[in-house]
C-alpha cells in the first residue's frame, strides 16, 4: 500500500501518535491531560488518524525470547517475477513470519521470520522451498538484536 506523502499531520496527531505508540492503552483524557488539549479534541484527532489508516490498531509489545522464540532469521528469496505477488501472499500466511517485504538486488524478497529452535528453522525453510515458483533462498540467523523497534521513528520525542 503507497502512503499518502502529502498528508499533512498537525503537531497534535504528531504528539499524540508518540503517547499511544509509548503507551497504547492511554485514555482520551490523559491524552488530553498530556497535551493540554480537551478531551473532544484528542478524540477527534485519534478517530481522524484511525479514519486516515494512520492508526492501525492498538497492540502490545512482547518479548519473543521469554516466550521461547531465540532464533531470528533473515531470509532472502528469489521468485519466479511473473509470479512474485503470490510467492509474496503465501508467505505472508506463515505463522512465524513476522515481515515480508517486496526489495531489489539479487533477490526478490526479505523475510524476517521468529523460531524456537533449529528445527523450527529448517522446517520453515522447507516450507518455503515447496511454495510453488520459489527459486532459491538464502538463510542468515541473528547473532544478537542490537536494534528492535517498531515505532515510528521520525516523530521528535515530546
Amino acid at each position: 500500500m503507497e502512503s499518502k506523502i502529502n498528508e499533512k499531520f498537525d503537531d497534535v496527531d504528531l504528539k499524540i501518535i508518540m503517547l499511544l505508540q509509548d503507551d497504547s492503552r492511554l485514555s482520551f483524557n490523559k491524552i488530553a491531560s498530556k497535551l493540554g488539549i480537551s478531551v473532544g479534541t484528542a478524540y477527534n484527532h485519534i478517530r481522524n488518524l484511525e479514519k486516515k489508516g494512520v492508526l492501525k490498531g492498538y497492540t502490545v509489545l512482547i518479548d519473543p525470547t521469554m516466550l521461547g522464540y531465540t532464533m531470528t532469521a533473515l531470509i532472502l528469496i528469489q521468485a519466479e517475477g511473473a509470479h512474485l505477488v503470490h510467492v509474496e501472499n503465501e508467505i505472508a500466511k506463515i505463522s512465524d513470519v513476522i515481515s515480508v517485504y517486496d526489495i531489489t538486488g539479487d533477490y526478490d524478497v526479505a523475510v524476517i521470520a521468529r523460531f524456537k529452535d533449529r528445527t523450527g528453522l529448517n522446517s520453515f525453510v522447507k516450507k518455503l522451498l515447496a511454495v510453488p515458483y520459489v527459486k532459491r533462498t538464502v538463510t542468515n540467523v541473528a547473532l544478537n538484536v542490537v536494534k528492535e523497534d517498531f515505532r515510528t521513528q521520525f516523530i521528535e520525542p515530546l
